[in-house]
């Protein structure tokens, strides 16, 4: 099992990186999020890594963070999604945004995700909402206001891709005191102040 890798950046691609460890490359799958953040060629790098083994291949998914690749190895044990899934979930949200969608059962910003119907966003809300609500570690888990779906929906509506939306909910106040319409302005002043 290869649990971590050290060593230097040799190729960056979309999806993936290779990084030399030893003398070995490793090409290792990645978010998105997690390649921006990577470096450049050439650079020393550590991530955390998943080695999933199919019938036909040995593949390496790799993580900035511990807590990052444990989410993604929740997420891959929820039947119905496998690593290139739990990829793009990561892609779409950070696991500061995915982890409270799950826990406070906030099935329209899962559904957004590419890959992710409601069958499957209510799936995920079942199995893992109680897990990450009382076990993730440092989880900032805080409950959701009714509006927010909707407000999620205006977004997308307006031409906001899903992980724009939901970083925009999420720094919403969530006092519960605010009219929808106050909640679309504030979302709306959020993008602005970027």
């Amino acid at each position: 099992m290869i649990a971590r890798l050290k060593g230097t950046i040799e190729i960056l691609a979309s999806d993936y990186a290779v990084i030399n460890a030893g003398g070995i490359g490793y090409q290792v799958f990645m978010p998105s999020s997690t390649i921006l953040t990577l470096g450049m060629v050439g650079e020393e790098v550590r991530v955390y890594t998943h080695m999933h083994v199919r019938e036909d291949a040995i593949l390496l998914y790799g993580f900035s963070s511990d807590d990052d690749l444990k989410l993604f190895q929740l997420l891959i044990n929820v039947s119905g999604v496998g690593p290139k899934l739990a990829l793009a979930m990561f892609s779409t949200m950070n696991a500061e945004q995915l982890v409270p969608a799950i826990a406070c059962g906030s099935e329209e910003l899962l559904i957004a995700i590419p890959g992710v119907g409601k069958k499957l966003a209510g799936r995920l809300v079942l199995e893992l909402a109680d897990k990450l609500k009382s076990g993730w570690a440092d989880a900032k888990v805080m409950p959701l206001g009714e509006d927010d779906d909707e407000v999620f929906a205006a977004l997308l509506g307006l031409g906001y891709s899903a992980a724009e939306a939901s970083r925009a909910v999420m720094a919403l106040p969530h006092d519960g005191k605010l009219a929808l319409e106050d909640k679309v302005k504030q979302a709306l002043a959020y993008f602005s102040s970027k």
